[in-house]
């Protein structure tokens, strides 16, 4: 359930507690000392004082927040019940539909990471893709413990900042989205191509890969919403399909049969998920470009 920071400025302490209680994964203390920091002027002065807490906090309480989380893809500990949060966060990247072979290769990283540091393995599951997070768990492996703590409680302020950014409506916002579109160029014609079909699918190495979203380019050739935006764009790979043969053919214009060129695939990798990545396409019935725009 949302709230305003007006709602929190005014409010009782315990209330303002109860609202921010597991913006950090069941970390009350953290609201606690935020608290008595009101009045906050906007979200990010709110975000940055309970970051504050965490920075200055010993570090008997920084392993504490760390041991807090679940493990990523774990079954045992999504029977046993997770955080609305963490389920959620969980879900958006697809951990609760893994094919066996990523079950497996989340086990055995979740593993070896336990073995090596005693405590989960801690990444911002929403700025990232199933392949990405295991490339992440292979890139943390050899850090040593503390250069691993830093790490955790970098990943932590992330979950946390997107989830105060999901609660509480201000006037401001948190810096944690980001966006990617397309436009379509009918190079032929000369002017923008509209009425294109597009699909967006995330591609995965160890299990099925997934539809993003579909879309149709409107008359400005772009879509009508971002492909994906008011969130991070997750790190991994992607496939953008243009359904060209069906646009020239509605437009009669003379095509071979087949036509050469029907759907285009293009591939394609994000690596900032909070930056704009903008990937257009330019087409004729025999041809196409792109690149990577912003």
């Amino acid at each position: 359930m949302s709230t305003t920071l007006a709602d929190l400025n005014s409010c009782s302490r315990d209330d303002f507690v109860a609202a921010l209680a597991n913006v950090f994964e069941h970390s009350p203390w953290i609201a606690e000392q935020a608290a008595m920091k009101r009045p906050f002027s906007g979200l990010n002065h709110l975000f940055t004082a309970m970051k504050a807490a965490v920075d200055r906090a010993p570090p008997e309480l920084h392993l504490a927040l760390i041991k807090a989380h679940p493990d990523l893809a774990d079954k045992t500990q999504r029977a046993a019940g997770l955080t609305a949060e963490s389920n959620a966060e969980q879900n958006s990247v697809g951990l609760d539909r893994l094919s066996d072979a990523e079950y497996e290769a989340f086990e055995r990283v979740n593993n070896a990471y336990r073995s090596k540091f005693g405590v989960p393995y801690i990444v911002c599951v929403r700025r990232h893709t199933r392949d990405s997070i295991l490339r992440d768990f292979e890139r943390r492996l050899p850090n040593d413990a503390k250069t691993e703590t830093q790490k955790s409680i970098e990943e932590i302020g992330r979950i946390a900042a997107l989830r105060l950014d999901q609660l509480v409506t201000a006037d401001d916002r948190l810096q944690v989205a980001g966006r990617l579109s397309t436009h379509v160029l009918d190079t032929h014609s000369g002017k923008p191509a509209a009425g294109i079909a597009i699909e967006l699918v995330e591609l995965s190495e160890l299990g099925a890969s997934r539809v993003v979203t579909r879309a149709v380019t409107n008359s400005d050739g772009r879509t009508d919403q971002p492909l994906i935006g008011g969130r991070p764009v997750p790190i991994g790979r992607y496939e953008l399909t243009f359904a060209v043969g069906d646009y020239f053919a509605g437009r009669q214009v003379p095509l071979s049969d087949p036509p050469f060129l029907d759907r285009i695939p293009l591939r394609f990798s994000v690596s900032e998920p909070e930056g704009h990545l903008h990937v257009p396409l330019l087409v004729t019935p025999w041809s196409y470009a792109t690149y990577r725009g912003s």
